[in-house]
């Protein structure tokens, strides 16, 4: 694993040169990607979330593709559409910029809900159907999201079953004192992402995330994970519990965190440390309770005992 490890701490020196201070959230977003699930960062405007997008695609090496989601965009902006040709007499096909690597959906919940539909083919299966022809996209695929929180104006919610496509949901909050020094007193962040070399060769960061899919998850972790879930479906706090498909991107999102950490099993840690990435967005508070911050879904499963 020393060769991983190199290439992990290669990966995250180069983003922390733009993103300063959130070296967590960094290995976070890593360990999304790693687990082949799709990344939905979520602040205030103006705290780097659309820079650490530009930075991962950057650093790992990826064909990738900015769309910015506005209240005008339509589906055929991000999918492509058949045009037609004079010089053949027929329809040709003109590809969008979904049709890379890296999809950067910029401030996502400004779109219409038309529009932000266009994405759930392509994040759940990795291809998209137009004119009634199926078409692959590349791999690895994935889809980095920023949005604004809920109480900006001029914004769409996310439907749920788009919410759940995305394995993780993070924010970045403030930069500390020392690190808005730095940004204060440093270079532009445009001019440093300008710069940002590649960290990995294209094909490299798809032998990694097979890599960590191939992390050893033991009986007995597997046992704490549907504690978990389990405790999600019985707790009279949420209006409905994870469901399958929440409780694969925990087992997933804890491989790569462990693989993150150079190891080649699960370790209940692993599991609390992505925990509120992956469950915070799915969990919703039920009517009795009311109101609750993004951390309060974590902080009830992270009291089921450790089998």
């Amino acid at each position: 694993m020393n060769a991983v490890n190199t290439d992990i701490a290669r990966i995250v020196e180069r983003i922390n040169r733009v993103i300063l201070g959130k070296e967590r959230q960094v290995r976070l977003c890593l360990a999304c990607l790693l687990a082949r699930g799709h990344l939905l960062i979520e602040d205030l405007p103006g705290v780097g979330k659309t820079t650490l997008a530009h930075a991962l695609a950057r650093s790992l090496g990826l064909d990738y593709q900015r769309i910015q989601f506005t209240s005008d965009l339509l589906p055929a902006d991000i999918l492509g559409a058949a045009i037609y040709d004079r010089e053949s007499g027929g329809l040709r096909f003109h590809p969008g910029p979904i049709f890379a690597q890296v999809i950067l959906a910029d401030e996502i919940n400004r779109a219409s809900p038309k529009a932000q539909s266009a994405l759930l083919e392509a994040m759940e299966e990795g291809q998209v159907s137009i004119e009634g022809e199926t078409r692959p996209l590349p791999t690895p695929f994935f889809v980095i999201a920023t949005q604004n929180p809920s109480e900006q104006v001029g914004v769409f919610p996310l439907p749920e079953s788009q919410i759940d496509r995305f394995l993780m949901r993070l924010s970045l909050g403030y930069p500390g004192p020392a690190a808005e020094r730095e940004l204060l007193a440093g270079e532009d962040r445009r001019d440093l992402l300008a710069d940002l070399e590649p960290a990995l060769a294209p094909s490299a960061f798809a032998a990694m995330q097979a890599q960590a899919r191939t992390v050893t998850v033991s009986d007995a972790l597997l046992d704490y994970l549907q504690a978990i879930i389990e405790a999600s479906r019985r707790n009279a706090s949420f209006a409905g519990g994870l469901s399958p498909r929440g409780g694969l991107a925990l087992k997933h999102a804890a491989q790569a965190w462990a693989y993150l950490g150079g190891r080649r099993f699960v370790l209940p840690e692993d599991v609390q440390a992505i925990l509120p990435g992956v469950v915070a967005h799915r969990l919703h508070p039920a009517p009795a309770v009311g109101a609750a911050d993004d951390s309060w879904a974590a902080r009830i499963l992270l009291q089921v005992p450790v089998p």
